[in-house]
């Protein structure tokens, strides 16, 4: 392996415990804990280093925000196809899109909440974002219904799916009632 190489290896990894650090630190004690010289603290590199990787905690908030939309996309997509018909994928859908919100809520936020200076519903996208909504639009193209824009019904949809989450997340809605509510989204708004 060459040196170019091996610093270039080296550089991938302190990113990736930048990002995992960071991730880890804000589902432990929220975003606001997220700080350049507390991430520096505990990755035991200086500031300067976190700097030369990320311009600062908004790019940071971007990169823990790519890494969860690829960890959506696989999780919706593992739950799919393990299930059999339109209505139990649908359901599955709802059930993994609902429990990744309330597992990883820092991550949850990084995606839809805070500005990780991502674009969304554009051009320049971002793959991972892409593709997390990809993985929602192959589930639900099939019962957008007739005459209905799969990728417009998709938005409807993830649009319930957040709202619940980020309800529940807050303490507005029962938590025992969090399956009736996906048989009654999945029942009315998908209809099947």
């Amino acid at each position: 392996m060459s040196v170019k190489e091996r610093k270039e290896r080296e550089r991938a990894e302190r990113e990736r415990l930048i990002v995992a650090t960071a991730r880890e630190l804000a589902e432990q004690q929220g975003w606001d804990a997220v700080t350049t010289r507390r991430l520096a603290e505990r990755i035991e590199y200086s500031q300067p280093v976190l700097y030369s990787h990320f311009r600062g905690k908004r790019e940071i908030i971007g990169a823990v925000a790519l890494e969860g939309a690829a960890e959506l996309a696989a999780a919706v997509r593992a739950a799919t196809a393990a299930a059999d018909g339109p209505r139990e994928r649908v359901a599955a859908l709802a059930r993994a899109y609902l429990d990744f919100a309330a597992r990883n809520p820092a991550v949850y936020d990084a995606l839809f909440q805070l500005d990780g200076g991502l674009a969304y519903a554009q051009e320049d996208t971002p793959e991972p974002l892409k593709g997390a909504f990809a993985a929602l639009l192959e589930c639900l193209a099939e019962v957008a219904g007739d005459g209905v824009h799969p990728g417009m019904f998709t938005e409807v949809f993830w649009a319930a799916l957040h709202g619940l989450a980020t309800l529940t997340r807050a303490g507005r809605l029962l938590p025992e009632d969090a399956e009736p509510r996906v048989e009654l989204l999945v029942d009315r708004l998908a209809m099947v």
